[in-house]
C-alpha cells in the first residue's frame, strides 16, 4: 500500500512541474515502466488507459487547462435531476440548480 501511494504522489507531481509535452511524455512513461515493475496488479487498467489517452493527456501541458470545471458541473446537474424527480417546473428546477451552484455564497 505504501508503495501504491508513493507511486500516486509521484503521478501528481510530474502534473505539477513546468514540462513541455515532450518531456512530460518521457516522464509519463518512466512513471509507467516503475509502476509496472511494482506489480501491483490495481494498476494494470489504469495503466492500459494512460497509453490509449497519452497524447491527449499530454495536452494538459501546453495550456495547463482541463475540462474541469465542465464535469463538475455536469455531475451538479446529474446529481440535482435525481434529487429532484417529479418537480415538472423548468423555472422551480433552474432554481434548485442556482441554489446549489452559488446559493451558499449568496444566502449566508
Amino acid at each position: 500500500m505504501k508503495e501504491a501511494y508513493i507511486l500516486g504522489e509521484e503521478l501528481t507531481e510530474i502534473f505539477e512541474r513546468n514540462y513541455t509535452r515532450k518531456g512530460a511524455k518521457q516522464a509519463i512513461r518512466a512513471w509507467c515502466k516503475r509502476a509496472r515493475q511494482s506489480k501491483i496488479s490495481q494498476f494494470e487498467c489504469f495503466l492500459g488507459t494512460i497509453e490509449t489517452w497519452l497524447d491527449q493527456i499530454t495536452n494538459y501541458f501546453l495550456e495547463r487547462l482541463t475540462s474541469s470545471f465542465v464535469e463538475g458541473f455536469n455531475n451538479r446537474v446529474k446529481v440535482l435531476k435525481r434529487r429532484c424527480y417529479g418537480i415538472f417546473d423548468v423555472d422551480h428546477l433552474f432554481q434548485r440548480l442556482t441554489l446549489d451552484i452559488s446559493g451558499y455564497e449568496r444566502f449566508k
